[in-house]
């Protein structure tokens, strides 16, 4: 016993003749490699912004009937891109990777993605940017972790990075990216990917800076919300009624792409034949219904100034549900999570009409936080990006109506990750 003690107390004094390493900081060079990555995920994320908004400037020009054939040749001409340089494949191949392939995103297919989904999101489809910027961003940082010999763990934090990298730069939310990046892999794995969200929540930091600088992006809400004052506890309770409301359509938006993709399916025909028959229906539900075309990010606004009749706001929302489950089934690239906030945004209008006397402000965010909520299974940062995004400065009742959204949700979820023989024999 005291030989051991001895032994122990020779070791203690050695180590106090060695020079002392003082670090006061709780960072390494891993800092810098996320900090890396969230500057390049700007740059791509500004790039591509700049060349959308030229190309949907140039597109926008037709208008009225012309609307109509512009749309068929944007969809065959996004179908001849995946035909010929490579199908990019959609946000479950994200999830299948990150979940099954050690968190690999081979950016071998983002010249076909990034063409595609600009060709898609400018002409007037029903997606937004953030799933291929998702994908392109993810896949740079799987790219910047073999550069430097990343492997497990740390490799697939980085690819879970640079996707909150780039859903950061669209939505100007760094917290709610992060989180949906974690989220979205798959709502009951979500808790194994936490470790990334220190890398998440770096690379989103510094991605949002390079994006606001590139495209001069200001704080504050992006849709035109009435300020929103709390009356009573009952509030609570209109935003879980509002939500579960929002949550039966959410069922019917479920619905509505799988049976459209039944279709498609029971007619097989070329991607580029595909995505040309979904612009042709797309391009004359837009001539009829020009602010169901695009997806969302401006139109939301317009649908808030104008004042809609109730049947009028019925037709915009059976309609625009139509145009994203065909834009999603047809083979046309992009993100539904701005689409999905402009159903809400309808409903919430329609539900006002019935209910004037509930602020109008928390009836559409309920809708909007719990049909997002329901689709993607994302309640946090659901909840994030709408405080963001709105300025609804209460935080309880958007996660009130997030939570019914998610737990009243399908058991099958949209967006799952399902591990493909493919993959087995990888």
């Amino acid at each position: 016993m005291r030989l051991k003690r001895k032994k122990s107390l020779i070791k203690y004094l050695n180590l106090l003749d060695q020079p002392i390493k003082f670090n006061p900081f709780v960072f390494s060079w891993s800092f810098f490699l996320w900090a890396i990555l969230g500057l390049i995920g700007g740059v791509i994320a500004g790039v591509y912004w700049i060349v959308l908004e030229f190309l949907t400037h140039k597109i926008s020009i037709f208008e009225g009937w012309l609307v109509i054939p512009v749309m068929a040749i944007c969809g065959l001409l996004a179908g001849l891109i995946i035909h010929f340089i490579g199908d990019p494949g959609e946000i479950q191949l994200i999830v299948n990777n990150i979940r099954f392939n050690k968190g690999k995103l081979n950016p071998k297919n983002n010249p076909s993605m990034i063409l595609s989904s600009l060709l898609c999101v400018a002409s007037g489809g029903s997606l937004g940017p953030e799933a291929p910027l998702v994908q392109v961003t993810g896949s740079t940082g799987t790219w910047l972790g073999k550069i430097f010999r990343l492997k497990g763990e740390a490799l697939r934090s980085l690819s879970i990075a640079g996707m909150a990298s780039g859903f950061t730069a669209l939505f100007g939310a760094p917290l709610g990216g992060s989180l949906f990046a974690l989220e979205i892999l798959h709502y009951k794995h979500a808790v194994e990917y936490y470790r990334a969200i220190i890398p998440a929540l770096v690379a989103s930091s510094f991605s949002y800076i390079i994006f606001a600088l590139i495209i001069h992006l200001g704080l504050g809400p992006v849709w035109n919300l009435s300020a929103y004052e709390y009356s009573g506890i009952f509030d609570f309770a209109y935003a879980v009624l509002f939500a579960i409301i929002a949550t039966a359509l959410g069922w019917g938006f479920i619905f509505c792409v799988k049976s459209f993709k039944i279709i498609f399916e029971k007619y097989p025909m070329p991607i580029y034949i595909k995505t040309c028959v979904g612009g042709l229906i797309l391009g004359v539900i837009a001539f009829y219904l020009p602010i169901t075309r695009y997806f969302g990010h401006h139109e939301i606004n317009e649908l808030i100034d104008n004042h809609f009749s109730l049947k009028f706001l019925f037709i915009i929302l059976i309609f625009k549900i139509i145009a994203i489950a065909i834009t999603v089934t047809s083979g046309w690239r992009g993100g539904f999570i701005i689409p999905l906030f402009f159903v809400g945004t309808t409903l919430g209008l329609i539900i006002h009409h019935f209910l004037p006397s509930v602020s109008v402000t928390l009836t559409i965010v309920s809708c909007m936080a719990a049909i997002n909520a329901c689709v993607t299974r994302t309640p946090m940062s659901t909840t994030i990006l709408l405080t963001t995004l709105t300025g609804f400065g209460h935080l309880i009742p958007i996660l009130f109506a997030s939570l019914t959204g998610y737990f009243l949700a399908p058991k099958v979820p949209f967006i799952s990750a399902q591990k493909t023989q493919d993959q087995d024999h990888k």
